[in-house]
């Protein structure tokens, strides 16, 4: 360690373990004076919001933890008290550079008497450097460490009498908040401490110590970066390219600036290493520059180990890891935290924890295996190795080593994880445990989704989350099959009413599992199935029954006549139906009635499913009467199957008031149909369709029993929410617009009138 303000001086020094003496200065160092080399400045430095932010914060004195971007502590105004400042964010977003840039600008701009820079990696080099800065500045003997820094400490302190000195203490990389204990420089109007951490602990947050986290470059200092980087090396690219790469990089800048110099050494287009990044079979590692620009120490896929690490070590102890894990192969924009709680993350993680016991040796070893078994043994009678407080505790683990960011306030998005972390994390599992793990996270997905969906959000949520669980899983989640939440995500959208979106991926699924399961599995049987409903609720009638007849025929091939076969027959007069062949539609469903019941009994849900059906169309041919008493006598027997609280109860119970209100009680169809729609948005939610229709059903006879306006009011809301959801060329929607129509022209005659 060396003082930048003089000439190489003699002290104490401690580095890496290695400690040296040195004769005593005999007079304390002149001010102005600097103790510690700050790190080079990086080419093509970005003078950042966070680094204003730095500014005025300090610009008072006082140690400053930046509390949050665009925030400025209480009290913290030019000339006030003194407040401190802790930079803290992942690694890679340049902490270290925002702290040296400001250091080395006052400096030169004349603000300071005394500047120390301290490498605060662990308390003896804090300590280290504390000594040091003692020896140079207060002639102190540093035969006594410990007593040197304090006595460093001590004299920072104001004093009646002794001249002012204008101090700041830059305190970079710490590792544990424990490590400053009794070493945070004093309060006081004339000194500065700036922290810059990986941490977001408690303790590093006080009165006079405030946050500012350190996030990603913006869009426009990303591509900015980049150009300049490039046009010094004689390099164009197209600004579409830069973005993307930006975008591709998640705008960290360690990322950013060794990207860069890999462009330049390999001679490569930005659309060249954005192919080359894309690939699954290339690590961060393998496109990194053998030279890493700006002095940097660590690779992209290295920056994080040591948080890992440590945050590893953090209570509950080796969870925090596998945790991470877990995360990353899931939405690094938000993962809903009952996702990583979910009984198959507490298996995952308490098998992880119970292999680390293996490891261990002597009697500890033979408790921890005792444990170990213990913990087997629960699980198998329903409990769970790991709880979900211990789980929320590796999340908080690694939230306070700027891992990822944890906020349980919004349980929908709770964790959020940088894309190149998750990249990092994945590069560096083998093939068996890649597959595991990402099989795992397909079950916590599977566990945390709710039988049906009331919250939107959380649909939304859990929909991200496959997606990126499917993009990153290569072909894991075929192995041995078809994993169920592949079909949970695209029913979840399908019952939501975006048919069309949900046929995309049923579509997807019957591909893959028509090439990796052959045409005769049972997931691409089903899958075509409901790739054919889809196209039917979609609005293709004819599509839908040409689909329903070639899946039949290898159905009927294959499996014979199973309930499953029954199904696709009774759908396919449906939508024979839809397509104009009323006769021969309702000849095919009474035969597949006669079958179902015979083959599952007349309680079955199936054979229930018919009865519906045919009682509908009983009604729409003329028989309004026999539609009513088919209802009625449905909604007894399926009562008696699923119970009160299920959509088949609630689809019964609007059906029944529709057709008394065709029946001529209109006025007892909207009081019925109002109780309806009530419990079907907290049963099945906002887009299902048995609230749609019952929106439907109550607009209507609401404009019957002579309330013309409810009846406007109630068809506007459902061709909004019809145009949204279901797209504006939708059979719903278009009868919505129609039905719209008819009740606005007879309010402007009510009106005329």
């Amino acid at each position: 360690m060396h003082a930048d303000g003089g000439s190489m001086a003699v002290g104490y020094v401690a580095s890496g373990g290695q400690v040296a003496y040195y004769a005593a200065p005999s007079l304390p160092a002149p001010w102005p004076y600097a103790v510690g080399a700050l790190p080079p400045a990086a080419d093509y430095f970005q003078d950042r919001a966070e680094a204003a932010r730095l500014r005025q914060v300090l610009a008072g004195g006082g140690t400053t933890v930046l509390q949050s971007p665009g925030t400025v502590p209480a009290g913290a105004t030019p000339g006030g008290a003194l407040v401190g400042g802790v930079l803290a964010g992942m690694g890679g977003v340049g902490k270290t550079q925002l702290a040296a840039h400001y250091a080395r600008t006052t400096w030169e701009a004349g603000e300071l008497d005394v500047r120390v820079w301290v490498t605060a990696t662990d308390r003896a080099s804090i300590v280290a450097s504390y000594a040091y800065a003692a020896y140079q500045l207060l002639a102190t003997d540093t035969d006594d460490p410990e007593l040197a820094a304090q006595e460093f400490l001590a004299w920072l302190e104001p004093t009646p009498g002794r001249p002012a000195c204008r101090w700041l203490i830059v305190l970079d990389d710490v590792t544990d908040p424990a490590d400053l204990n009794k070493l945070w420089p004093p309060t006081g109007p004339t000194g500065r401490v700036l922290v810059t951490t990986r941490r977001k602990d408690a303790a590093l947050i006080g009165r006079h110590r405030h946050l500012v986290e350190v996030g990603l470059f913006t869009v426009t200092e990303a591509i900015d970066y980049l150009t300049r980087v490039l046009a010094d090396h004689g390099r164009t690219e197209p600004i579409d390219q830069l973005t993307a790469l930006a975008h591709d990089l998640g705008r960290l800048p360690l990322a950013l600036a060794q990207a860069a110099a890999y462009l330049v050494d390999a001679g490569l287009s930005c659309a060249a290493y954005r192919t080359l990044l894309a690939d699954r079979a290339t690590t961060l590692a393998a496109v990194s520059p053998d030279t890493l620009p700006d002095g940097q120490t660590h690779t992209v896929a290295a920056a994080w180990d040591l948080s890992v690490d440590r945050a590893d070590t953090l209570r509950p102890a080796g969870l925090a890891r596998p945790m991470l894990q877990l995360a990353a192969f899931l939405d690094p924009n938000g993962i809903p935290q009952d996702v990583l709680t979910s009984v198959p993350v507490l298996i995952h993680l308490g098998r992880d924890r119970a292999s680390d016991h293996t490891a261990a040796t002597g009697k500890v070893a033979q408790a921890l295996r005792a444990l170990h078994r213990l913990n087997l043994r629960r699980h198998r009678g329903g409990d769970h190795p790991i709880s979900t407080d211990e789980a929320v505790g590796a999340l908080r683990a690694l939230h306070r080593l700027s891992l990822i960011t944890h906020t349980p306030d919004t349980p929908h998005q709770a964790v959020r994880v940088h894309q190149l972390i998750q990249r990092a994390m994945r590069d560096r599992l083998a093939p068996d445990q890649y597959n595991q793990l990402a099989r795992t996270a397909a079950g916590a997905l599977t566990a945390a989704w709710p039988s049906i969906d009331r919250d939107t959000q959380l649909a939304h949520a859990l929909w991200a989350n496959t997606d990126a669980l499917t993009h990153n899983a290569q072909n894991a989640l075929w192995q041995p099959d078809a994993h169920d939440v592949l079909f949970r995500a695209a029913r979840s959208l399908r019952e939501s009413g975006q048919a069309s979106t949900a046929g995309t991926r049923y579509q997807h699924i019957a591909d893959t599992a028509h090439q990796l399961l052959g045409p005769n599995h049972s997931d691409t049987l089903y899958a075509r199935h409901e790739l054919a409903r889809c196209l039917g609720e979609a609005g293709d009638a004819a599509g839908a029954a040409a689909a329903y007849e070639q899946l039949l025929a290898d159905r009927e091939r294959v499996r014979g006549l199973d309930p499953g076969t029954l199904v696709a027959r009774a759908d396919l007069a449906r939508w024979r139906r839809e397509a104009g062949d009323a006769a021969g539609a309702t000849t095919v469903l009474e035969q597949v009635l006669a079958d179902a019941t015979q083959m599952l009994g007349p309680h079955h849900d199936t054979p229930l499913g018919i009865r519906i059906t045919l009682a509908q169309w009983r009604g729409e041919a003329g028989d309004v009467a026999g539609a009513v008493a088919a209802f009625e006598q449905l909604l007894a027997d399926t009562l008696l199957v699923l119970g009160p609280n299920q959509p088949g109860i609630l689809m019964c119970r609007a059906e029944l008031a529709r057709w008394r209100g065709e029946a001529g009680d209109a006025a007892g169809a909207v009081t019925a149909l109002e109780q309806v729609l009530a419990e079907a948005m907290q049963l099945v939610g906002p887009g299902s369709a048995v609230t749609l229709g019952c929106r439907h059903f109550l607009a209507r006879w609401r404009g019957e029993a002579g309330d013309v306006a409810g009846a406007v009011a109630g068809f506007e809301e459902l061709l909004e929410h019809n145009v949204r959801v279901l797209g504006p060329h939708h059979p719903g929607t278009l009868m919505a617009r129609r039905d719209l129509a008819h009740w606005q022209r007879a309010r402007e005659s009510a009106d005329d009138r």
